[in-house]
């Protein structure tokens, strides 16, 4: 008779059950946005798509410049990016993360309260390829630098701002 060998207790971890993001490396787009419970953590581990080229964070609450960073490192050929409605991003995670995404085309940033002017002059120096960027209801950036902006980048098509520093652009010119 066949000696029999007790298992080992087993793993308390659970192990994720099915296709993992990390299996659809020819990923192009991806949409998150709204998905509150993502962590710069969660979005270190997962976001690793060298060919992504369009991708939502819109909504995030909890994300910060690490996590910008973090995307910025694993997803370098994004061409498409919102990152609305994300308040705690900061000039600083621009300055470490825009110079990964030469092929920018396409930049939402609505509504991040706590970017300024350096973050247009941080982006209007590593995006060359930029073509549209919203930056609608970001308090913290006066109409004059988005004029600024668009003189620096005429190859820019459209700028949304509305309400930029607390007025709105499209009246004014």
């Amino acid at each position: 008779e066949p000696e029999r060998r007790a298992s080992g207790p087993k793993d308390p971890s659970p192990q994720p059950q099915g296709p993992s993001l990390l299996m659809l490396q020819a990923l192009k787009e991806l949409d998150l946005t709204a998905c509150s419970k993502l962590t710069d953590a969660s979005l270190t581990k997962v976001l690793q798509f060298p060919e992504l080229r369009q991708l939502s964070l819109s909504l995030l609450p909890a994300l910060t410049d690490k996590g910008l960073v973090a995307v910025a490192s694993g997803c370098p050929s994004l061409e498409h990016l919102v990152l609305s409605h994300c308040s705690l991003l900061s000039d600083e995670g621009w300055a470490q993360a825009a110079s990964s995404w030469p092929r920018l085309q396409h930049l939402n940033l609505a509504s991040c309260g706590q970017l300024t002017e350096q973050t247009l002059d941080i982006i209007g120096q590593a995006c060359k390829q930029l073509r549209t960027l919203d930056v609608a209801m970001c308090p913290r950036i006066s109409m004059a630098a988005v004029r600024h902006f668009q003189a620096q980048l005429p190859q820019v098509t459209c700028v949304q701002s509305c309400f930029v520093g607390g007025a709105d652009l499209t009246l004014t010119l």
